[in-house]
């Protein structure tokens, strides 16, 4: 079995919510996972960063910090889904790399790399200065209207959780 393939047989377990299951596969293929992370090959990294998430691996998530600055996009993104998908029940992940993250939605080369981080934003705190910026992106004429779209539904959603607290 390969890195990826374990990381959907844990994707499967945590959506059954067979935590004993995905523990043992956590702990199974933790060394192979750090490995990974560290190759010279973009696409064992992209893997890599992906299945922490797939894993939920919140012990790994300083791996998907490095993910957040790899020179590749298709990196970035993987680490941007895991990160996404572990701060879905509560924003502590996303509150850890917020500059990290503000960065990537307004300045990253790759348009993608940039909506994820923006879908990334939603899972936090809402915090004005993330609203700002994400408004500031969905005011931004020269960028691509699926952004644009992206980050004015995001910027919304948390002024509607910041009135609510």
């Amino acid at each position: 079995m390969t890195l990826a393939e374990a990381a959907a047989v844990a994707d499967e377990l945590a959506k059954q919510g067979k935590e004993r299951e995905l523990a043992d596969l956590r702990r199974e293929w933790s060394d192979e996972l750090e490995e990974a992370a560290r190759s010279g090959d973009y696409r064992e990294r992209a893997v890599a960063y992906r299945a922490i998430g797939q894993l939920r691996f919140r012990q790994k998530t300083e791996l998907l910090r490095r993910g957040l600055e790899d020179e590749s996009p298709a990196c970035r993104g993987s680490a941007l889904l895991s990160l996404e998908l572990l701060s879905r029940d509560a924003p502590r992940e996303i509150n850890a790399v917020r500059p990290l993250l503000h960065t990537l939605a307004n300045a990253d080369d790759n348009p993608a790399v940039r909506r994820l981080a923006v879908l990334c934003l939603r899972n936090g705190s809402p915090q004005r200065d993330t609203v700002v910026l994400l408004q500031g992106i969905a005011d931004e004429e020269g960028l691509e209207r699926d952004l644009r779209e992206t980050a004015a539904k995001v910027a919304a959603g948390l002024e509607k959780r910041a009135k609510a607290r």
